[in-house]
């Protein structure tokens, strides 16, 4: 396949054409705050976000010429694999700044391939704003800050079983349509929030709490299958949903579950009970999203999926 068979039609004179990578950058940096369009020979980028902030999610829809077959992003050492929308046939595809991020100039690559195997890139410029997250501070039973010696193996399996599920990767999108507030109750401690545990610091909240009286269904947000159904020692009974192209929900403290490994639930299916189990102050539903393993803000995933759309 020819250069010039990607290239067929014409793109209106108002439109800026980049010829180059470096163009590319260099343009995408005037839009850093709420979204802009970057253009290649053969791929254009839309984006919009709700900030450029640690632990946002990027919303990035891409126009490639029907050739393309496959297509991901690449950021901050991450592949963030895209899909193709059916409602236009456009790609789109979700990209997570994590908690850990550094502030300043990141580069995002896109490469796409044609059914005839030739590659396609473009390259855009984000640049992360610094953000000051608030302090919690909370106090809990001392064997969830400083855990007896006969529980750390049990801990440490634990962890690894998590950080592999977070790790696995469903090469399509098991999710549909917006995603939904797994229960109804407001956020009682944000996400990002730096926490003093007990006295002593601990990892940032990486998840939001949302209010939730002992019993509350909680209701999957999309669809997905259950990769996890079990107690745990810091989250006690968790349940985690894989939603596809790497994107997991994270129930924690639940009192009760209503599912069981691998079954695959529909939106606003009922994945468990509000509750008090594991390191907590008192019942409420803790709600994490991994993307691509990035930690991000589930407040921000449903701002960025709806603008997806």
């Amino acid at each position: 396949m020819s250069r010039k068979s990607w290239s067929k039609n014409k793109r209106p004179s108002h439109r800026l054409r980049l010829a180059s990578g470096l163009a590319a950058i260099m343009w995408s940096a005037v839009f850093a705050l709420a979204g802009g369009r970057v253009v290649s020979d053969e791929l254009e980028l839309e984006w919009s976000a709700r900030a450029l902030t640690p632990g946002e999610v990027i919303s990035c829809k891409i126009l490639a010429p029907p050739q393309v077959v496959w297509m991901t992003a690449r950021m901050f050492g991450k592949e963030f694999p895209a899909f193709r929308s059916s409602l236009d046939g456009s790609w789109r595809v979700l990209v997570g700044i994590d908690l850990g991020v550094q502030p300043g100039r990141h580069v995002l690559e896109v490469q796409a391939r044609s059914t005839q195997r030739e590659t396609r890139a473009l390259q855009a410029v984000f640049y992360v704003q610094p953000k000051e997250f608030p302090v919690r501070r909370i106090q809990v039973e001392e064997r969830y800050v400083e855990p007896p010696p006969e529980e750390l193996e049990r801990i440490r399996r634990e962890q690894e079983l998590v950080r592999r599920i977070f790790a696995e990767l469903t090469p399509e999108p098991l999710w549909d349509g917006e995603f939904l507030v797994p229960v109804p109750g407001e956020v009682i401690s944000a996400f990002g929030k730096r926490s003093i545990i007990n006295g002593q610091p601990r990892s940032p909240h990486s998840g939001v709490d949302l209010r939730g009286a002992a019993g509350t269904p909680v209701k999957a947000p999309n669809r997905g299958r259950v990769v996890l159904a079990r107690e745990l020692y810091f989250s006690g009974n968790t349940v985690i949903l894989d939603h596809g192209l790497g994107l997991f929900s994270y129930f924690a403290h639940l009192s009760s579950f209503d599912v069981a490994e691998g079954d695959l639930v529909e939106k606003g299916a009922v994945v468990g009970r509000v509750g008090a189990t594991g390191r907590v102050t008192g019942p409420h539903l803790h709600w994490t999203v991994r993307l691509a393993e990035t930690r991000v803000d589930p407040l921000s995933l449903l701002e960025a999926v709806r603008l997806i759309l």
